[in-house]
C-alpha cells in the first residue's frame, strides 16, 4: 500500500463517526438510553482514533535525522497502537461500566423513537464507511483472505479502520436490539445488557488491534513473495554466486531494510566485487521498490562450515568441492569431518555495514 493508502477510508470513517456521535448523544439526551450513551462515546473514540491515524501518517513522512537515521516510518505503527489503547479504555471500559450500572439500576426508555431513528441512520452511515474501507483494502489485499490481510498487512491504517467499522456495525445492532427489547418488555435491564455487550465487543477488538500492531512495532520481515524476488535479484550467476544468509526488516510500511551475506568467487578483485554489489542493489530495488536500505557483505562460501552449522547455506549452488578442505585432501585436511573444520575467514565488506550472522532465513510471520 502506498504512503497515502487508506487515507480515503480514514477520512470517510472520521466524517461518519463525527456525525454519528452527535446524533447518538442527542438521542441519549431525549431517551436516557445507556446504549445510546455508550454508542456516542464509542463513536467519539473512533473519531479520535481516525485523527490519530492521520497524525501518525503525517509524522511518518519526516526526513531521517542523525538521531533517527532510518527515518520515522514506524510512527504509523505507534499511533495505530495508541488507537487500540483508546478503543479499549475510552470505548470498551466505559461501555462495560455504563452497562453494569444500567443493569443494577434500570429505568424505562423515554422517547424510544429517537434512539431507534438514530441507530438506523448510524447503521447506514457506518455501512458507507465500511464499504469504503473494503474497497480500499481490495486494491492491496490480492488473494489473501480477510483474516490473512489483517494479520499480514504492513500498513496498519486499513486493518484498523476495517476492524473499527466492523465492530461499530455489530455494536449498533446490539444497541438496537437492547433498545428494542427494553421498549417491548418495558424492562430497562435489556438496555444495560446491550450496553455491556457493546463494551465487551470493543475490548475484544482493541486486544486484537494491540496484538497486531505490537508485532509491527517489534519489526516484521518482508512477505514471502518479496523475499523470493530479492533472492532472485541478488544472484547474477557470475560474481555473486549465491546467498549465504539474508535478513529483511520493515522500517515502516513502505520502507524495507535488506541485509545479506553473499557468496562471491575466491579470485574476484575488490573492484569486481564492489561493482557486483552495486549491480545487485540496483536489481533488488527494481524488483522490490520499497527496499530502500540495502547492506550486502561479500564472503567466500565454505561448505564444511555450512555442514557444521556455522554457515547456513547448506546447498549453495556456487559451492566448489575443490575449494572445500573437507572434500579435498590436497588442501591438507585428510578428509577430516566438517565439525573439526575452522570457520571460513570473512573478508572486509565493501558495504556500509555488516548483516547479522544468525542462520535462519526470514519467513513472513504475519504478525
Amino acid at each position: 500500500m502506498s504512503a497515502s493508502g487508506g487515507t480515503k477510508a480514514i477520512v470517510a470513517a472520521l466524517g461518519a463517526n463525527l456525525a454519528i456521535a452527535v446524533a447518538k448523544f442527542v438521542a441519549f439526551l431525549f431517551s436516557g438510553s445507556s446504549s445510546m450513551l455508550a454508542e456516542s462515546v464509542h463513536s467519539l473514540a473512533d473519531s479520535g482514533n481516525q485523527g490519530l491515524l492521520l497524525l501518525g501518517g503525517k509524522k511518518a513522512k519526516r526526513e531521517a535525522t542523525p538521531q533517527h537515521p532510518f527515518g520515522y516510518g514506524r510512527e504509523r505503527y505507534i499511533y495505530a497502537f495508541l488507537v487500540s489503547i483508546v478503543l479499549f479504555s475510552v470505548g470498551g471500559m466505559f461501555a462495560v461500566y455504563e452497562g453494569y450500572e444500567k443493569i443494577k439500576h434500570p429505568h424505562e426508555i423515554e422517547a424510544w423513537y429517537w434512539p431507534v431513528g438514530v441507530l438506523v441512520f448510524a447503521i447506514i452511515a457506518e455501512g458507507f464507511s465500511f464499504r469504503t474501507a473494503i474497497k480500499e483494502s481490495n486494491e492491496t489485499r490480492g488473494a489473501l483472505s480477510w483474516t490473512e490481510f489483517i494479520r499480514r498487512a504492513k500498513a496498519p491504517e486499513l486493518p484498523v479502520v476495517l476492524l473499527e467499522d466492523f465492530g461499530a456495525l455489530i455494536g449498533l445492532v446490539l444497541a438496537l436490539g437492547g433498545v428494542g427489547l427494553a421498549v417491548g418488555t418495558g424492562d430497562g435491564v435489556w438496555d444495560g445488557i446491550g450496553t455491556l455487550c457493546i463494551g465487551i465487543l470493543l475490548i475484544v477488538i482493541a486486544i486484537v488491534l494491540a496484538a497486531e500492531t505490537k508485532s509491527l512495532l517489534l519489526g516484521e520481515a518482508a512477505g514471502t513473495d518479496q523475499v523470493e524476488k530479492i533472492k532472485a535479484a541478488v544472484v547474477d550467476g557470475d560474481t555473486v554466486t549465491g546467498i549465504i544468509h539474508m535478513r529483511t526488516l520493515h522500517l515502516g510500511p513502505e520502507e524495507l531494510l535488506v541485509a545479506a551475506k553473499i557468496a562471491v568467487q575466491h579470485d574476484d578483485t575488490a573492484l569486481e566485487v564492489a561493482n557486483a554489489i552495486n549491480a545487485a542493489e540496483s536489481r533488488i530495488r527494481e524488483a522490490v521498490p520499497i527496499a530502500r536500505v540495502i547492506y550486502l557483505e561479500p564472503d567466500i562460501y565454505n561448505e564444511a562450515a555450512a555442514r557444521s552449522g556455522t554457515n547456513p547455506a547448506k546447498d549453495h549452488p556456487g559451492a566448489d568441492p575443490a575449494k572445500d578442505p573437507a572434500k579435498n585432501p590436497a588442501n591438507g585436511s585428510g578428509g577430516s569431518t566438517a565439525a573439526t573444520e575452522p570457520p571460513s575467514t570473512e573478508p572486509t565488506s565493501t558495504a556500509p555495514d555488516k548483516a547479522p550472522d544468525t542462520p535462519a532465513d526470514p519467513t513472513d510471520s504475519g504478525h
